[in-house]
């Protein structure tokens, strides 16, 4: 079971733009450039809305964790 279906249906299962840039300290522009450029976790866009899954966002958390400079860890 996933980390989003284990919520219960009041819980938060999204961030949105300004709320993802304040957990990383980036400016929500750069989230914006990210999204352009096809970089940064996987978004829903709906209407003009954009959303982060809270699951997406762990998962591109895990996979830029590094254990030195020269090697991804392996987590």
């Amino acid at each position: 079971m996933s980390a989003i279906d284990a919520l219960n249906p009041g819980d938060r299962r999204v961030l949105n733009e300004n709320e993802l840039a304040q957990r990383w300290g980036l400016s929500p522009k750069t989230l914006q450039r990210w999204r352009s450029e096809g970089r940064g976790p996987r978004y829903l866009k709906l209407s003009k809305r954009v959303s982060y899954p809270l699951e997406a966002v762990i998962e591109f958390e895990h996979a830029a964790l590094h254990d030195s400079t020269s090697e991804r860890s392996l987590r």
